[in-house]
């Protein structure tokens, strides 16, 4: 069974505090089991977009663990990550989006291994 995602969030959002990262939800999305995307903002007109893994990268022995992906290895100017996450919310209206600041791009999430 995995943590909700409401829960979730309010984790990460408190561990990016601790990091000294400012980080707020933008959209609150399906308290039980909504997608969640972060989008992490250099401050320079750039982002990082961070979506959840796809379900092939989960390990049954860990199932309560949440992992992401970057939906490219360079950070996007920041209009074209909104444009995505436009998308995404069009297809499924329960998903999340977290949103943190910090210029050296640190995101603290487990990436899926490629």
């Amino acid at each position: 069974m995995r943590l909700k995602s409401s829960i979730w969030v309010a984790a990460y959002l408190r561990r990016c505090q601790t990091a000294g990262v400012f980080g707020a939800v933008r959209r609150r999305g399906a308290e039980e089991a909504g997608a969640v995307f972060v989008k992490v903002a250099l401050l320079d007109g750039n982002a990082m977009l961070y979506i959840p893994a796809p379900q092939t990268v989960y390990d049954d022995s860990r199932p309560i663990e949440r992992f992401f992906t970057p939906t490219s290895k360079e950070p996007l100017p920041e209009a074209s990550v909104e444009e995505r996450l436009a998308k995404e919310i069009r297809f499924d209206p329960d998903a999340w989006i977290v949103e943190t600041e910090d210029r050296a791009g640190r995101h603290f999430l487990d990436l899926a291994r490629a």
